[in-house]
């Protein structure tokens, strides 16, 4: 009877494995399925959020080439405040530069980081500047996003459009309360201050290499 009970457990057990290993092999097949039927719309969803962020600072109708193809990958770039790899979008119209999108890091806000999307003209002048993420204080620093900005007719982040290093002096790059051009919200310089350095980082960098950065096959080096 022992011997019995003891085949009976085995069986039982071997069944029991066998079920949950089917299980198993059914529900990663189904999640499989599911990804690769849902991975188009996520790609498509991914590009769309992409491009929404891209027009923000620099309109669809100034250039004609396919901009996320026409993409060069940086390494960490500290004249960008970035640690780690990025891009940058190179725009053209008839093949002839238009402008550069990349990304730039302020990375003494307030609250910590404020990571930024810039476009540069390829006569060196900002096209726009957008914050992408941040933590700084709701109703007090967060006037540095356009739909935070009580401001809505010029909104704060809109000082940098159509400024260079041309046309704008070393000095200038500042908050007014440090003797620069930038306005401030009272009681909330911390944040504006570090966007304005990191932003006049960028603009550095964009003019400085523009040439290289647009001339260069995916993969090279500033």
């Amino acid at each position: 009877m022992s011997q019995a009970r003891a085949y009976s457990a085995t069986g039982m057990a071997l069944r029991t494995a066998v079920i949950l290993f089917l299980f198993v092999v059914l529900f990663t097949g189904l999640l499989s399925g599911a990804y690769l039927w849902t991975k188009p719309a996520l790609e498509a969803s991914a590009i769309e959020e992409k491009m929404r962020l891209i027009d923000e600072v620099l309109p669809r109708t100034e250039y004609d080439n396919r901009l996320l193809e026409d993409a060069l990958a940086l390494p960490p770039t500290p004249a960008l405040g970035i640690d780690e790899a990025s891009t940058v979008y190179r725009a053209r119209r008839g093949g002839q530069p238009v402008a550069l999108v990349y990304e730039a890091v302020a990375p003494d806000g307030y609250s910590g980081k404020i990571r930024l999307l810039v476009a540069l003209r390829a006569d060196g002048t900002v096209a726009g500047v957008r914050v992408t993420q941040h933590r700084e204080t709701p109703g007090l620093g967060d006037y540095i996003e356009p739909k935070k900005d009580k401001n809505k007719t010029r909104p704060w982040i809109t000082q940098f459009n159509g400024l260079s290093l041309a046309s704008t002096e070393a000095r200038a790059w500042k908050v007014k309360k440090d003797g620069g051009r930038f306005d401030s919200v009272a009681g909330a310089t911390v944040t504006p201050r570090a966007v304005v350095r990191a932003v006049a980082k960028a603009v550095r960098f964009g003019t400085e290499n523009r040439e290289r950065l647009f001339a260069q096959a995916d993969g090279g080096k500033p």
